[in-house]
């Protein structure tokens, strides 16, 4: 079987014709279990249209859609206070192992200069785990917490991009 091929990934403006793309993301079960952390919005049409008006109205969060082949494959952001700020980013299930998430994670660390960033992941989702790790994230320790996708307590990996080190 040929593999397939690796799309071209570009980053923009989050539109409002995106989201009925991101609504379908937030929605895929399989996804949701990936994930693990879900929230309301991941489950209301109305609450998910709250949730992305209240984000793309914030100054304090850096939001693209991802594109791969020009198609909106998902979206990545950074948010919080600017000693916490987190990396977020979801893509839709066909995209899945072929290096979008990657690829538009390191398009948007080139956006966000603040240093240092934080990530979070489910411990079993290894492609996400990777992903922050191929962008230069470290797993700094683990919590348990309650996975609403999963309906039970779960461990969490949480990352750092630390800031670069300093020079003599």
């Amino acid at each position: 079987m040929t593999p397939t091929p690796t799309p071209t990934v570009s980053l923009r403006e989050v539109r409002d014709g995106d989201l009925a793309a991101f609504w379908e993301h937030a929605t895929d079960p399989g996804a949701q279990h990936m994930a693990a952390m879900t929230r309301g919005h991941h489950y209301d049409r109305s609450a998910f249209d709250t949730h992305w008006a209240k984000v793309r109205s914030d100054p304090a969060v850096t939001v693209r859609t991802i594109l791969a082949d020009g198609e909106a494959a998902g979206h990545v952001a950074v948010y919080g206070p600017p000693e916490e700020r987190e990396v977020t980013y979801t893509v839709g299930r066909p995209y899945w192992g072929r290096g979008v998430a990657t690829a538009a994670l390191r398009a948007l660390l080139v956006l966000e200069p603040a240093r240092p960033l934080y990530g979070f992941a489910a411990a079993d989702n290894t492609g996400s785990v990777r992903v922050l790790e191929k962008c230069g994230f470290l797993v700094t320790g683990s919590v348990r917490e309650y996975a609403r996708a999963r309906g039970e307590e779960i461990e969490f990996v949480r990352l750092v991009l630390p800031a670069p080190a300093e020079g003599p």
